[in-house]
């Protein structure tokens, strides 16, 4: 059974009886639909053209005066396409529009920072991409410089950038000290040749361990590495082999991605070897492998969905202490109330709701050139969004949740909450949860499946959306 969108195919299973000692074949079979990967909620594909560039700015004006930031700036050039990519990218080479572009960053900063009316506190600057590094080093280092003049940015805050190890120039590298750069995230993907060559991303592990190196060298007190199965190609034993070369690198933490098969959506994945992709059955199988040489053998703590951190690293004990947090990035250990999205596409979380800028560059320049924020969409929360979206990170974060308790804190009946929960009856019986009626718990048989778990409290998946996801495992 196809489990598409969770609600009703869930409510299938569970009057379908019971299923005994259900085997790894017949669990992805049974839930490996399309569903979120919730980095936020209400997730993406409902934000609407009812929040505007007017909206945010009211939002912005009223942040309360103690109120703690998170900046993210988006920079949506590559010095090369890799097929495999689901993020708000293009390929450019010139020096001129890479210019203009933080420029622009420059100023939105500027209008944001004004449309706040103060110096408001930052806790945590993360540059992603795209590649950030392919802009030109003096614009770095001088966007740094602004944000530290318009906000007064805390002397432990976290300054996190995501690296091409084969796209870090002599002077960028120099640059990263200048900026405080204290984090660093390595793409990987996969270090087996014939999979690098199907995805257009040749990188070796010597040039991925120089960079390593040369970051250490300046500084860089902390590294995360990115790793992906699902690709054209992989197997178990080639994930494995890449996971272990991966030990030597020595990272803090590592995020582990399915990946997401979505040309409707992004067309450069129509030119991958379709049929070299593994189906939901080798997907489950090269992540098992993956987690298998992370906790075994290089002692790494799995956390939450999808990361992997050392016992000691900050995510690992975030998630110990049950302070994790998840946003557009991932898992965090950020937990500001505030996220400012800044750049083409970058989207911003506030009390009230999210906002998304225009994912097109043109689009995005024309309106902050003319002084006005970029938003074309987002969502204002609703009481019963913030509840939900409280039960969804929970589970996500710390695998459990105490659905009456939750309920009460939003001053909130969890009847509506314990009718969704209905289904876990049946994951309970999968050994997927412990459910006692109340309280759930996500085994370690369920972690891969946890995305299965948030969705049956996603009042959104009924109105027929499922198809825009990514497959649940």
């Amino acid at each position: 059974m196809r489990a598409g969108i969770c609600g009703r195919s869930m409510s299938r299973r569970v009057d379908g009886g019971k299923s005994g000692g259900m085997d790894e074949k017949g669990l992805v079979a049974r839930y490996a639909g399309r569903l979120p990967r919730y980095t936020s909620y209400p997730t993406a594909p409902n934000f609407t053209e009812a929040v505007t560039g007017e909206t945010y700015l009211e939002w912005l004006g009223a942040l309360a005066e103690g109120a703690s930031l998170s900046l993210y700036l988006h920079v949506p050039f590559c010095d090369r396409l890799c097929l495999y990519c689901g993020c708000t990218t293009q390929v450019v080479r010139q020096d001129a529009p890479r210019r203009a572009y933080a420029k622009e960053l420059g100023r939105e900063l500027c209008l944001v920072a004004g449309a706040i009316g103060r110096r408001a506190a930052v806790s945590h600057i993360h540059w992603g991409g795209g590649t950030p590094s392919t802009l030109p080093a003096d614009c770095l280092v001088a966007i740094m410089d602004l944000i530290r003049t318009l906000f007064a940015v805390e002397s432990g805050a976290e300054v996190a950038i995501e690296l091409d190890p084969t796209a870090v120039p002599e002077d960028r590298m120099a640059a990263l000290p200048r900026m405080g750069i204290t984090r660093a995230s390595l793409g990987v993907q996969d270090f087996d040749a014939a999979v690098q060559k199907a995805i257009g991303r040749e990188q070796s592990y010597e040039e991925t361990a120089a960079c390593a190196e040369g970051l250490r060298k300046i500084g860089v007190r902390s590294l995360n590495l990115d790793l992906m199965y699902g690709l054209p190609h992989q197997t178990e034993e080639s994930v494995a082999r890449t996971a272990r070369e991966v030990l030597g690198l020595e990272a803090d933490r590592l995020a582990v991605f399915g990946y997401a098969h979505v040309p409707w959506m992004k067309r450069h994945q129509a030119l991958l070897p379709e049929a070299a992709l593994p189906g939901p059955e080798a997907r489950f199988g090269q992540r098992g492998a993956v987690d298998r040489v992370l906790c075994e053998e290089g002692g790494y703590r799995a956390v939450g969905l999808d990361h992997y951190a050392r016992p000691g690293d900050a995510m690992a004990l975030a998630a110990a202490d049950g302070r994790l947090g998840r946003g557009f990035q991932g898992y965090t250990t950020d937990r500001a109330e505030v996220l400012i999205g800044i750049g083409a596409s970058a989207i911003g979380s506030l009390p009230q709701g999210y906002v998304q800028n225009a994912a097109v560059t043109p689009a995005w320049l024309k309106a902050i050139r003319a002084g006005r924020p970029a938003t074309v969409r987002g969502v204002a929360l609703t009481e019963e969004d913030r509840l939900r979206r409280d039960v969804i990170e929970r589970i996500m974060c710390e695998l459990a949740a105490d659905l009456p308790a939750l309920a009460a804190a939003h001053e909130a009946e969890a009847g509506p909450l314990l009718a969704a929960a209905a289904p876990l009856a049946g994951f309970a019986e999968d050994g997927l949860v412990r459910w006692d009626g109340r309280r759930l718990k996500v085994t370690e048989k369920g972690r891969p499946f946890v995305r299965n778990v948030a969705a049956l409290f996603d009042a959104y998946l009924a109105r027929g959306e499922g198809v825009r996801h990514s497959l649940a495992v």
